[in-house]
């Protein structure tokens, strides 16, 4: 069997990668990261960070946070806890994608992870109270190559599948996409 099985999604190189556990009597196992499994999306990089979070009340979004180059990194996202309805948007200059999203549900019954790679935005929203959510990230974080997006940007209208019961001040206030923006060069 196995462990981990990488689906396409609409948006070129954007991945949703299922889990197969392995359930008994005891509970169940599952793998979360090979490399040896995931090179081929990861492109021959490894991973540098590993992040996790605590989300506490349901309908909270998180997002839309992406690095630039020279630090941009592909994510795998996963839910540990809870339930999450994650997003990431094509912020690729050039691409015949751009500015279209993919969302996804993760919750830790699916065995569903999300592959972004780099030049994505990343957000979710929680359809829970108390989501946990892990990171792995291929680049350390670096402030000065942080961007970010407004989850309600109105030439993305990301379609957030509950009302809004909280984001950060700090989310707030990411700006919306001025007309000119032509994209992330990667």
């Amino acid at each position: 069997m196995k462990h981990l099985v990488v689906r396409e999604t609409r948006i070129e190189s954007l991945r949703v990668l299922e889990r197969n556990s392995i359930d008994d009597s005891r509970g169940r196992f599952e793998r979360m990261f090979c490399q040896n499994e995931l090179n081929s999306v990861l492109h021959g990089k490894t991973i540098q960070q590993v992040n996790k979070s605590l989300t506490k009340i349901e309908g909270t979004v998180r997002g839309m946070h992406f690095q630039n180059s020279p630090h941009s990194e592909i994510k795998i996202v996963s839910c540990l806890a809870g339930r999450v309805w994650d997003a990431a948007v094509d912020l690729r200059k050039g691409s015949p994608t751009f500015l279209q999203w993919h969302g996804e549900v993760l919750d830790e019954e699916n065995g569903k992870s999300m592959i972004i790679p780099e030049g994505f935005a990343h957000g979710f929203q929680t359809l829970a109270a108390n989501c946990v959510m892990l990171y792995f990230h291929t680049a350390s974080y670096n402030a000065t190559s942080e961007g970010a997006i407004n989850a309600l940007d109105p030439r993305v209208e990301i379609e957030w599948p509950k009302q809004i019961a909280e984001r950060s001040e700090r989310d707030m206030n990411h700006p919306m996409l001025p007309p000119d923006f032509s994209g992330i060069t990667l």
